[in-house]
């Protein structure tokens, strides 16, 4: 699909500090920055945990949890999220002296998500008397009353959007309930959880809980390498308090100060910790761990966070990269089919419809979200993908979809105006403005998928369905070294609304050779300085977008990084896009 060019427009308002770098300080003028305060990061300058609603609440039920040694069960999501969100609650109420702390994470294939009321059957065998989501729990309406119907209470901490009806749990810790006064709406659920118990942290300090338990008071700063891996791998808005989270957690990843499931995980993924960027736990990281939640279930993932010793982590991150590498040949070959798929609908890339869903009975449930991800990526289109399941006490043959969006297309607020104009259409939904699941009854796909194009055609402009490269200009020759990529590395954590830096620039095509099976690794020269030759690299480059042999000159969208090989480290362009070959 042709990629249209938009450069960012710095804003002329902004004041930043004269010291700073002036290709830094060009950047920061390019993203969502109103202020020079907002790049000042630093663990004193988070928000408050008291702006939460519920917050309160939640701390009086914690606190007499651990007064009487009561039994307390963390359901999680089955994501990375999830899993470091159950990490993290574990670890510290661990620490916060909790005898009796366990947790279930849902098998997808067999309970669905989040608290369901057969999740529940299985937590009564373990006799809890407070449950508590993490990830979850904001639309688990029958679910949560199955638990107060079984004499449990329930503490609900997620960030998903709220439907019209709440859970009537005890209490409910999520930012974006109504009249929820914290302004970071988009912080993962590991970061909601990780406010929980740096509340609960300071109401036991008050009360001289842990001088009087001879325990001592733990720092909640050795959570935030969890609290950095959940926030990246949800893909959620880093905002200055995400990025003041994450930055602090790579921080302690770097010095070493990290649990031995991560540093396992970097290992396994060929990361050294030293050099840890956002990135790297968003595309290696990450993966590796979602894998668990997609093929099997994310007990071993939480295991692997929660393994004290390097030898267990490791064992348990070869398992996952395995997961993960089992992963990867199922997508690809879903990736075929779903090209198959649209070929059949004889869809030209000049006439899609305005949004794409798409249905085989061979694809894995575990990993159509990848799946529709990859396609939307492709087309510049709202995705919907979806897998058959069979569900337990149904007759009904299900549908499973796992949705994925595009920037201005709140893709939660489409399907709940969908289910609102068609009745019965969908079995349940949930989810973000960027990402959501539904379950619908195979039968009526048809009539979803005319539904939901037509939401699509209503509120997408021609310009919102033609795909966009924003670039920060054309870099000039002398900040194209190792120095400035350094620079720029350090002036992060980059991440979803606030972007990697990327350039622009037309090069000189020197050298050009397949690497693996889909990537292209070149030298190349910018035009206006042909003696300065470096490295470049395009990964999962489609055939026709491959320079023919006699290329000369191409221009390209690109990242910078620092490449080490055998222990020599380079300056290498990373090539998000080939915009045109002279």
């Amino acid at each position: 699909m042709p990629i249209h060019l938009k450069r960012r427009i710095p804003n002329p308002d902004l004041d930043l500090p004269d010291t700073l770098h002036p290709l830094i300080s060009r950047i920061y003028s390019q993203r969502p920055i109103h202020s020079a305060e907002e790049l000042q990061l630093g663990l004193k300058n988070l928000l408050a945990p008291d702006l939460l609603s519920g917050m309160e609440q939640a701390v009086d039920l914690l606190v007499d949890c651990l007064a009487q040694q009561k039994k307390i069960l963390i359901v999680s999501d089955f994501d990375a999220d999830g899993a470091t969100s159950c990490a993290l609650a574990i670890n510290a109420l661990t620490w916060f002296g909790a005898r009796h702390v366990e947790y279930i994470v849902p098998n997808r294939f067999d309970y669905g998500y989040g608290l369901t009321p057969e999740i529940v059957e299985l937590a009564k065998v373990l006799e809890p008397h407070l449950i508590i989501t993490v990830d979850n729990g904001i639309s688990s309406i029958e679910g949560v009353r199955s638990a107060k119907q079984a004499g449990i209470q329930v503490l609900v901490t997620d960030h998903h959007l709220p439907a019209e009806q709440l859970p009537d749990a005890d209490t409910i810790v999520n930012p974006n309930q109504e009249g929820c006064a914290f302004p970071s709406k988009c912080i993962a659920g590991v970061g909601v959880i990780f406010y929980v118990m740096l509340a609960l942290r300071s109401r036991l300090r008050e009360l001289n809980w842990f001088t009087e338990q001879g325990i001592e008071e733990p720092h909640m700063a050795n959570l935030l390498d969890l609290v950095a891996l959940g926030t990246v791998a949800d893909v959620v808005a880093l905002d200055r308090n995400n990025r003041i989270l994450v930055d602090e957690g790579l921080k302690r990843i770097r010095a070493g100060r990290t649990r031995p499931g991560i540093l396992a995980l970097l290992e396994v993924a060929k990361h050294k910790a030293q050099r840890l960027t956002a990135s790297d736990l968003a595309f290696s990281v990450g993966p590796r761990l979602n894998a668990a939640g997609r093929l099997d279930d994310m007990s071993t993932g939480i295991e692997c966070l929660l393994a004290d010793r390097a030898g267990s982590a490791y064992e348990l991150a070869l398992q996952l990269d395995a997961m993960n590498q089992d992963r990867k040949l199922i997508e690809a070959d879903m990736q075929d089919q779903a090209m198959q798929i649209l070929d059949e609908l004889v869809v030209e890339e000049d006439n899609l419809p305005p949004a794409l869903c798409l249905f085989d009975g061979r694809w894995h449930q575990g990993v159509v979200g990848i799946l529709a991800s990859r396609i939307k990526d492709r087309f510049h289109r709202p995705v919907i993908a979806f897998a058959e399941v069979t569900e337990a006490g149904s007759d009904s043959l299900l549908l499973k979809g796992s949705a994925r969006s595009i920037k201005g297309f709140h893709i939660r607020d489409a399907l709940e105006a969908v289910a609102s104009h068609h009745p019965g259409l969908l079995s349940k939904f949930g989810g973000h403005a960027m990402a959501a699941g539904l379950s619908l009854e195979k039968s009526q796909l048809d009539q979803f998928r005319q539904a939901f194009e037509a939401e699509a055609a209503r509120l997408l402009s021609d310009d919102q369905l033609t795909a966009t490269l924003f670039s920060d200009g054309q870099l000039e020759e002398h900040w194209l070294s190792m120095e400035t990529a350094a620079e720029l590395a350090a002036a992060g954590p980059w991440g979803q609304e606030f972007a990697e830096p990327l350039f622009d620039g037309r090069f000189n095509l020197l050298q050009q050779r397949r690497v693996g099976e889909k990537h292209l690794k070149m030298v190349l020269s910018p035009v206006e300085s042909p003696q300065q030759a470096v490295d470049a690299i395009a990964f999962n480059v489609a055939a026709a977008q491959w320079p023919e042999e006699d290329t000369a000159v191409i221009e390209i969208g690109y990242r910078m990084d620092i490449n080490e090989f055998r222990g020599k480290q380079s300056l290498q362009l990373m090539v998000e896009q080939i915009l045109a070959l002279d």
